[in-house]
């Protein structure tokens, strides 16, 4: 119960907003600033050294109060003009397997002609053992990179983040909460020790047909997303022409179709799941043809780094028809 009181008053206070496309600027109204623990402890310090001055009547004494309130106060301002303004946007993410730390990158963008020094990030309110750092030049942009947890398959929403700042005398805390709009889909854990992969057949076309290989040189043809970059022709590319693919002829492209039905019914759905994940690795790995069904959803028969992507994304969307 005293969660649930403290998470609501946290949104009460903080008004979260969900998550923002595009690039998020830190406004005035977004930054919060409370002193930190070394903040209050000079605080008591200066009280005491006034209270010091009053009772001996030392004039340097109420000097000296003075000009160490007046830094705090001009400290203050400046650790709020450090994230005043700043631009937070999200980059790209890589693929990651359940139960693997998802490396996300922030891009910091500066429009200001002061740099923003001692910048860090986290996904708690307060700086935790998870935050990165780093500055951003006067009208520049830098990356910071926070690794999200992940425990399950599917959509993941890398949830709130907290952009904050204790620069330059570490007196005061200033952050920012930022939830940036970003699609990563995180892949079935697969399996360590997976079962065999089915049989491995030949497309036969006319006796002979054409793979992308190791073995003769056989043409050029238009590039695919996905084609491997060791077989573009870059030399093509280097004089100024469209990128092309070369393609090799061979005996016969082997093929596999990783099916749903082909394992034991008994078998629990992410486990069957984790499973079929380890045949597409493994067929991707042996540069096999191999296409995907799975209830509701067959893809067909390909190779290459894209129908690796959508053969895993297929499998890390699934949702398993609820029984009657």
């Amino acid at each position: 119960m005293l969660a649930a009181l403290k998470t609501r008053f946290s949104d009460w206070l903080f008004l979260p907003r969900g998550p923002e496309p595009g690039a998020i600027e830190l406004v005035q109204r977004r930054i919060y600033i409370l002193p930190t623990r070394h903040g209050l402890c000079f605080a008591v310090l200066l009280v005491m050294m006034l209270l010091g001055a009053i009772n001996y009547t030392l004039s340097l004494g109420f000097v000296l109060t003075f000009l160490l309130t007046a830094l705090a106060f001009n400290a203050m301002l400046f650790t709020f003009r450090n994230l005043a303004r700043l631009r937070v946007s999200a980059g790209r993410v890589a693929e990651v397997f359940a139960g693997e730390p998802l490396p996300m990158t922030l891009h910091l963008t500066n429009p200001d002609s002061r740099p923003r020094c001692a910048i860090g990030i986290t996904r708690g309110p307060w700086p935790a053992g998870d935050s990165a750092y780093t500055d951003v030049p006067a009208g520049g942009t830098a990356l910071l990179k926070i690794d999200i947890p992940t425990t399950r398959r599917g959509l993941l929403d890398p949830g709130r983040l907290t952009v904050y700042t204790q620069y330059p005398l570490g007196l005061y805390h200033a952050w920012s909460y930022v939830h940036p709009t970003v699609r990563c889909v995180v892949y079935p854990r697969p399996a360590a020790v997976g079962l065999p992969l089915p049989a491995v057949q030949a497309a036969q076309r006319g006796g002979a047909s054409r793979r992308v290989g190791q073995d003769d040189f056989a043409g050029l043809r238009a590039y695919h997303r996905g084609d491997p970059p060791r077989h573009i022709a870059w030399k093509a590319a280097a004089r100024g022409q469209e990128l092309l693919t070369k393609q090799f002829s061979g005996e016969a492209a082997r093929q596999v179709w990783l099916d749903w039905s082909q394992l034991p019914p008994r078998m629990a759905v992410e486990e069957k799941l984790s499973h079929l994940t380890r045949w597409v690795l493994d067929a991707h790995a042996q540069r096999l043809a191999y296409g995907l069904r799975i209830p509701g959803v067959q893809i067909a028969m390909a190779g290459g780094e894209a129908q690796r992507a959508r053969c895993l994304e297929a499998l890390a969307l699934f949702d398993p028809p609820r029984a009657p």
